[in-house]
């Protein structure tokens, strides 16, 4: 590989692995928020915001940080009072408690008013109207949840890309392949890749301060309690799980504990991240396998992520866990051709989880992501692999991969729009 990709991937990876504090969506719906304010100059008075389908559905149900609260109007409020657009998807993180009070009666005084953007095509947009002495802003994401695309105040328009925003993504990517991917991963310079040990130090930080707590439906302590020994016993497949939605359990419950997200998603961070590490500790693997295994899971998600789109009707926990199946395959030995078995394992088994947006339950999908992503490691270094006359599979990866995302993207199209008219009409 030429020093110039090598480049152009590191530069791939330090954008789409971040820290991010609380669930995406409504964390991006405050960013935008809080770069209209900005741009007003003044406490808004009046917010209004049109937000696509897949947005309102994965914000619907899911705790915001720092409030004990669920749900959009709090994060815009305090996206508007508190929110620095500087700190991306750590938005939020100086909230107080004066500051919630504040939020808290701008939702009261009625003066946030959230409607869904009809006609759009993109899965991910958010646009936000800022109101205030007669004056007003407006501000634009599109495509991913930091991208901004237009900026206004009053008549000038001071930023507007919305033109060039085709898919999910307005900056130039390097192509990958399953196969580039994995040689990226084992010949890139240790030097240049190991700043992907950071997803290791937060991720595992945020699993064991939700341990402490009592986060969601704590599914995380439930596993490491009683039923661990009885049922599961006391093993790395065992930590694997509560670790994993340990973290899970913290972010979706509005916890301020940040997490190192991937493609715009802190679930997909930790299920790409926490099952490697707990593999990779476990069996006394030496810090090269460890960022080799983790550098290797977060690319494979990004890989996957690039021809599904940021936002759809398949659960994330199918492209994270495929990504922690090939670096838990490649620390148990496996190479290439195993780390290929492992992928098409995965597709065979989990295609079509539905995602039925961002809530405390996440754990219980990521979990049963993560338990697959094991079964389909030790399948593959076994040299088991579900074959091409089977469903989906093809003998090519890569093809497999293409079915697992044109399903997602297209193909649950109709899926998405029922699982959105579900929840928005439950009493």
């Amino acid at each position: 590989m030429i020093e110039a990709e090598r480049k152009q991937i590191i530069a791939l990876v330090n954008r789409e692995v971040i820290p991010a504090i609380g669930c995406t969506e409504p964390i991006a719906v405050a960013l935008a928020v809080a770069k209209a304010s900005e741009t007003l100059g003044k406490c808004p008075q009046r917010i209004t915001l049109y937000l696509s389908a897949n947005i309102l559905k994965n914000a619907m149900g899911v705790g915001i940080p720092g409030t004990e609260m669920i749900g959009l109007p709090i994060a815009v409020a305090l996206g508007a009072l508190i929110g620095k657009s500087e700190y991306q998807l750590e938005v939020l993180r100086d909230c107080t408690p004066e500051a919630l009070e504040k939020g808290k009666q701008m939702i009261a005084e009625k003066r946030i008013n959230i409607l869904l953007k009809e006609d759009i095509s993109e899965k991910l947009y958010i646009e936000v109207i800022c109101e205030a002495d007669a004056e007003n802003s407006k501000a634009i994401i599109a495509g991913g949840h930091t991208n901004f695309v237009y900026v206004s105040l009053g008549e000038e328009v001071l930023l507007n890309k919305q033109q060039a925003v085709q898919g999910d993504e307005t900056e130039e990517e390097p192509e990958l392949s399953m196969r580039k991917v994995y040689d990226f991963a084992m010949t890139a310079p240790l030097e240049e890749i190991n700043f992907i040990l950071e997803t290791a130090r937060i991720n595992k930080a945020a699993a064991e301060k939700s341990l402490k707590g009592e986060y969601g439906h704590a599914l995380g302590k439930t596993l490491k309690g009683k039923y661990e020994k009885e049922i599961m016993g006391d093993s790395i497949f065992s930590h694997i799980l509560s670790y994993t939605s340990a973290a899970c359990d913290a972010r979706m419950a509005g916890a301020m504990i940040p997490v190192m997200s991937n493609s715009g998603s802190g679930n997909q961070g930790i299920a790409a991240t926490l099952p490697v590490v707990v593999y990779a500790e476990e069996n006394k693997k030496g810090i090269e396998e460890l960022t080799r295994a983790l550098m290797l899971s977060h690319l494979t998600v990004i890989y996957i992520k690039q021809s599904l789109g940021r936002l759809s009707a398949l659960c994330g926990c199918v492209v994270a866990a495929t990504g922690s199946s090939c670096g838990i395959t490649l620390l148990m030995g496996g190479e290439f051709e195993q780390i290929c078995f492992a992928v098409k394992n995965m597709i065979a088994n989990l295609t079509g989880m539905i995602c039925d947006g961002a809530k405390p339950s996440c754990s219980l999908k990521l979990t049963s992501g993560v338990s697959t992503a094991v079964l389909s490691a030790m399948m593959a270094m076994e040299n088991k692999c579900v074959t091409s006359v089977e469903g989906i599979i093809d003998n090519d990866v890569d093809r497999c991969i293409r079915n697992l995302t044109l399903i997602g993207s297209e193909g649950m199209n109709e899926t998405d729009k029922l699982v959105l008219q579900i929840m928005t009409n439950k009493c």
